[in-house]
């Protein structure tokens, strides 16, 4: 199942991170795990933020893409289920409507 995770990645320890070098090597890594398809980096809120968009085959695989984030960046995750416009089609969205009219 296609997920999005929107993090919120706190000043610190970023910004030591950022300032001792070690930032590249500490983001590669936790890119290099997550393997997202897609990741977008932005600032929100006054905060560096991602969205990163990833595959998951089962609900267990929750905590491998969570821990990453909070252990080495102390970050804010959040988690849902999204589709593509395919996915969508797929959805039978119509008879649900016609059944709950």
């Amino acid at each position: 199942m296609r997920m999005m995770l929107q993090v919120s990645f706190p000043l610190e320890p970023f910004n030591s991170y950022v300032r001792d070098g070690s930032i590249e090597n500490r983001m590669k890594s936790v890119m290099d795990d997550l393997k997202p398809e897609a990741a977008y980096f932005l600032a929100e809120h006054g905060k560096r933020g991602a969205i990163l968009i990833v595959n998951l085959a089962d609900p267990s695989g929750i905590p491998a893409l969570a821990e990453p984030l909070f252990l080495v960046f102390n970050a804010e995750v959040s988690i849902q289920p999204v589709m593509l416009p395919e996915d969508l089609g797929k959805s039978s969205l119509g008879t649900i409507g016609k059944k709950w009219a």
